[in-house]
């Protein structure tokens, strides 16, 4: 990447961007480990769909400003988390503007093209977090049928994928259609609270079966354990599974 990355701040929060307007992360300085773009906190929406405890492995495919990173570090304590970032500035950034903390035993960063990664690894996980763009906000061969098909052999009996969509002609369709068809059409796709993102959810292994109650119950004990709001995300979840009815199936 060589174009510049730039840190700005407003109204208390610092936004990190790639030489462009668009947003690539954020945080906010009074809460640092708190999830401060919808999209983001959207993302982690699968905390609903499975039981607790889950997840226990979590692999994210892009760092940006590190807001999934330390949310997992924080608050899910029972998580191993690995994240492939391509960028070394990005890193660099994030623990230098971002507060992201050093590796441990939770936390492994890898430099690395995620394409490459996956090619390379035989590792498996619960979770996996898509969220990889250039400078010009395009996901390029990320976005496509053979890379999704390679995530979902790299997920266990309880997995998810989780994809933030980001177009700036706002058409999600083809993306949409290319993950649904990579994991038998065991996906759906919402409109985030974000203006511009999608977030597509996959599903491998065991069948998600959970009522509009249950989901609103797991929101609350998310919110009571985490602090993550995702009470509104909700109604979004059951909206995009129509044909299901009043409960969320994958």
């Amino acid at each position: 990447m060589d174009n510049p990355i730039d840190i700005r701040e407003e109204g208390g929060v610092r936004y990190l961007h790639f030489g462009t307007d668009w947003v690539q992360g954020a945080m906010r300085l009074r809460n640092p480990h708190a999830l401060e773009l919808p999209y983001t906190r959207e993302m982690m929406a699968g905390l609903l769909m499975r039981d607790a405890p889950w997840p226990r492995r979590v692999l994210s495919i892009g760092l940006g400003a590190g807001s999934l990173a330390k949310f997992i570090h924080a608050r899910l304590p029972e998580a191993a988390h690995t994240v492939v970032e391509i960028e070394p500035r990005v890193v660099a950034i994030a623990h230098s503007c971002f507060q992201l903390p050093r590796e441990d035993d939770r936390l492994r960063i890898h430099l690395a093209d995620g394409l490459d990664f996956i090619a390379q690894t035989d590792e498996s996980w619960d979770l996996i977090l898509l969220d990889a763009y250039d400078h010009d906000v395009r996901p390029g061969p990320l976005n496509a049928i053979a890379f999704y098909t390679a995530l979902r052999e790299r997920l266990g009996d309880t997995g998810l994928l989780s994809v933030n969509l980001f177009n700036r002609s706002r058409r999600y369709d083809s993306t949409i259609a290319r993950i649904g068809y990579a994991f038998d059409q065991r996906s759906l796709a919402f409109a985030s609270a974000d203006q511009g993102n999608f977030i597509a959810f996959a599903a491998t292994g065991q069948p998600v079966e959970v009522s509009a109650t249950e989901l609103r119950a797991r929101a609350e004990e998310v919110h009571m354990a985490t602090g993550l709001d995702l009470r509104p995300t909700v109604k979004r979840l059951i909206e995009s599974n129509p044909a299901t009815g009043d409960r969320l199936a994958l």
